[in-house]
């Protein structure tokens, strides 16, 4: 059972029959042995070659209506396989990007939490503990974020996988560390350090107005690919910076220490142990130079 909240304070029971496969795959012995070839790389490059053939098109119907997905959010068009539906398209207008200077928006739609980085650069989520040089595979870079943040934001098979640009400024450091494909949910992070051995991407970005920040993408199970645009050195806030091809997946910023402060009621739901669902382009934190109260009342719209 896993609880979320909207940005209303409604706070939501989730527990899917997903969630109890996932569960036992994780916590027995037998569901252990089985997940070996299936978090393997190989396994999800068949799965990503048979989302991609023609046949895979006769899966979209059903995914649609077993998760109530609104088609009118997103382009029209003919989709070409599972994978071409799967990385569909939003339609104009439907979602819009925080201009304020000092409002950190979501890279993309999910399922949020947020972790205070510790001194010696470990965090936790739930009860396993990370190191931040752990998830980096970089001990300097991985010490410039001692006492910040993590951000975690969890995308379902259901939530639209693209991603933009947190904010403007200079792209310094592109990297990617190849690894298996756990699920994200939350159910294997009790069995397993799977943020430090999936598959992930990540570059440094020299933001205009929160400093130099980490923004990575995390692989999952069944998902093939992690598409990140080439945009050069420069990149601009809400530029889209790529998309995950089929699975959930989970986008993870790292901020450093006095430059931004998540939205009280993210603090609050993360202190709790209940997920924040947001949406692509929101503010879902501010810049501490930006003039706003430390208790988090708005100076800015809060979304």
């Amino acid at each position: 059972m896993r609880l979320t909240a909207d940005r209303e304070g409604r706070i939501t029971e989730e527990d899917s029959r997903q969630d109890r496969i996932l569960e036992w795959l994780y916590s027995h012995r037998t569901g252990r042995l089985l997940l070996r070839p299936l978090v393997s790389a190989a396994f999800s490059r068949i799965g990503g070659r048979a989302a991609d053939s023609r046949v895979s098109r006769l899966l979209i119907p059903g995914f649609i209506r077993g998760h109530a997905i609104d088609m009118s959010q997103y382009q029209p068009k003919e989709y070409r396989s599972y994978n071409d539906f799967f990385s569909r398209k939003l339609a104009g207008g439907t979602r819009s990007v925080n201009g304020e200077p000092g409002a950190l928006v979501s890279p993309c739609d999910g399922r949020l939490s947020v972790r205070k980085i510790t001194g010696d650069c470990v965090f936790k989520i739930k009860h396993t503990a990370y190191t931040v040089e752990s998830l980096l595979g970089d001990r300097t870079l991985a010490a410039e974020y001692a006492g910040g943040y993590v951000w975690i934001f969890r995308l379902q098979v259901e939530d639209y996988h693209r991603y933009i640009y947190v904010d403007e400024g200079a792209v310094i450091l592109q990297k990617e560390i190849p690894g298996v494909f756990h699920t994200v949910n939350p159910v294997a992070n009790d069995c397993y350090p799977i943020y430090k051995e999936n598959t992930r991407a990540f570059c440094v970005l020299q933001s205009a107005h929160f400093g130099r920040l980490v923004q990575m993408e995390v692989g999952a199970m069944l998902v093939g690919k992690i598409v990140n645009h080439s945009r050069g050195k420069r990149v601009r806030r809400g530029w889209e910076k790529g998309y995950f091809a089929f699975g959930g997946s989970t986008v993870v910023l790292l901020t450093r220490k006095g430059t931004v402060c998540p939205d009280r009621d993210i603090r609050e739901n993360s202190a709790g142990g209940i997920e924040t669902r947001v949406r692509l382009g929101e503010r879902v934190g501010y810049a501490v130079t930006s003039g706003r109260k430390p208790d988090g009342s708005d100076l800015f719209r809060k979304r």
